[in-house]
């Protein structure tokens, strides 16, 4: 029963002043209140177990539901990252050439940024491993691009621990003050790796900058920002660096296969040309086998007409003596003016015989140097009058381009001084040098020639000295110049800028070799309208 109904019921049987009566009327109302209260605190009792076991089941309902959301986000971020990775997957599948790892980096940047996961800088650092070299290519958050350095291993501390880490394949973290990031950007001022400060900065300068590296076959995914990610962001990134490691590896592949491919087109290009240079080069020895036929079958009759105007010659000036005696002894003033007109018409006889002696003679020459040239000569060193050698065989290429395709008019000018050292020379292969660079300008001339320039006269000047013990040779044109880009190239075997098979890329290469060969070297200077080639002889 209830205290306070009880000390009511007390009092009531203590009280004198009521009769038994109103005591038991009393005491039925008490106890009836008291049956009344019980069931009052009953029911509340109940109610409370209700209540409490309606909040338990209400919690446990929320948490519930709270943990089936947490699950649906996580399943949500799993489905989104796979769908991110899968994308990056598809489009490295689709790679079919080297630039198309200019589309990759930035849909990786791309993807970090829809699965939220947080940076300020991010970059892809290379490694060259045979040139100690760390190419670094750095983006803002905004998939702008801020630098391409490249950087020496040792330049920097920071390509220093990004190496070594790269090295054992495992992650590194480095956290900057504000401070850092100035000296760092400074240094790569100052070392020459950036141009501008403010570029590279790309905005603000952070208070505090985490660098956070992930490792991958070909180097280290970068990630900056102001705090250090979590564990999850961690591992996404890792994975990333091994999707960009796989795109990168394709990339090489593709640049190999592309080196590759172009070394076989130049390959099979010059496998053509040498093929048709070949070819050129058999004609050449067969037009050389021809020119020696025709030569020493031209020589024979030569020798006919020099032997025997030398005789007719030495025949006139007896006849010219015996008709001088008769003279003397002829006292008919008729008889002797027939024998000055006998005498007259024997001199013309005597000049024309000595001319038809002096041309024979000289096409002998010309036809000897022929066959010296077409056969290689003994091989034998001489010592030569290199002044007669040029004048020979200058006039001999000239007369051969005149007698060729395409003849132009020229001004062919010999400068030769005088009183020349003998010059100790294999005559018949520096004949070739001769007639090779003549050819040469010959053939420059032509192509000025042909633009037609109003005031434009071809000229060769082929040039002779003696100085500090030795005999220098120039032949000098006035065609258009060598290219600055080829002039390196010139004195290569099977190197022309001629085309189809009218060279064979030989004569120059030949001509150098031939003047190594003496102890010699070549010097080429070049300008519009002038080219000069030089040789130094050594006495």
């Amino acid at each position: 029963m209830n205290k306070n109904i009880q000390t009511i019921l007390d009092l009531i049987s203590k009280s004198e002043k009521l009769t038994e009566e109103e005591k038991e009327q009393l005491s039925r109302s008490a106890k009836g209140i008291e049956r009344d209260l019980s069931i009052v605190e009953f029911k509340l009792d109940r109610s409370e177990k209700m209540r409490r076991t309606t909040s338990i089941l209400l919690e446990e309902t929320i948490e519930e539901l709270d943990k089936k959301r947490q699950a649906v986000e996580e399943l949500a971020l799993i489905s989104s990252r796979q769908a991110s990775l899968e994308r990056i997957r598809a489009e490295i599948a689709s790679m079919r050439k080297a630039e198309d790892l200019e589309e990759i980096s930035p849909l990786i940047w791309q993807e970090l940024s829809k699965l939220q996961v947080p940076y300020i800088r991010c970059g892809i650092f290379i490694v060259e491993e045979e040139n100690d070299l760390m190419h670094v290519f750095l983006n803002t958050q905004n998939q702008q691009s801020i630098a391409a350095l490249h950087i020496p291993f040792e330049a920097t501390k920071l390509t220093q621990t990004v190496h070594f880490y790269w090295k054992k394949q495992n992650r590194h973290l480095e956290k900057w003050s504000e401070n850092d990031f100035r000296n760092w950007v400074e240094s790569l001022s100052k070392k020459g790796f950036i141009s501008s400060q403010e570029e590279y900065v790309g905005g603000s300068i952070p208070e505090q900058l985490i660098l956070q590296f992930f490792p991958f076959k070909q180097g280290m995914l970068y990630i900056g920002n102001s705090e250090p990610l979590t564990t999850e962001n961690e591992e996404l990134c890792q994975t990333l660096a091994g999707n960009f490691s796989v795109a990168y590896d394709r990339y090489e592949d593709f640049t190999k296969l592309e080196i590759a491919k172009k070394n076989v087109e130049i390959a099979l290009k010059d496998l053509r040309t040498t093929q048709d240079q070949l070819v050129q080069q058999e004609k050449l020895a067969s037009l050389g086998q021809l020119t020696a036929g025709i030569a020493h079958e031209i020589k024979n009759p030569l020798n006919f007409v020099n032997n025997f105007s030398d005789l007719s010659i030495e025949m006139v000036t007896e006849v010219l003596e015996e008709v001088s005696e008769a003279k003397v002894y002829s006292s008919s003033p008729q008889l002797k003016e027939r024998f000055e007109e006998m005498t007259d018409l024997l001199h013309t006889i005597e000049i024309n015989l000595k001319k038809i002696h002096e041309h024979g003679t000289r096409a002998n020459d010309i036809v000897t140097s022929m066959l010296q040239h077409s056969r290689g000569g003994s091989g034998e060193t001489k010592e030569v009058d290199l002044n007669e050698l040029l004048a020979e065989f200058s006039n001999l290429a000239y007369h051969g381009m005149r007698a060729g395709k395409d003849p132009i008019n020229l001004d062919l000018n010999l400068d030769l001084a005088p009183n020349l050292p003998m010059v100790s020379l294999i005559k018949e292969d520096f004949s070739r040098v001769i007639i090779n660079l003549c050819t040469n300008a010959f053939d420059a001339l032509r192509v000025q020639a042909q633009k037609q320039i109003s005031d434009y006269k071809p000229s060769l000047t082929i040039r002779t000295r003696s100085e500090d013990k030795a005999v220098y040779l120039e032949i000098e044109d006035n065609g258009p110049g060598i290219p600055e880009e080829i002039l390196d190239k010139i004195l290569q075997p099977f190197f022309t800028t001629k085309k189809g098979t009218e060279g064979t890329g030989l004569g120059l290469s030949i001509t150098n070799d031939i003047i190594k060969a003496h102890g010699g070297t070549l010097a080429v200077e070049t300008k519009p309208r002038k080219t000069v080639f030089q040789i130094k002889l050594n006495i």
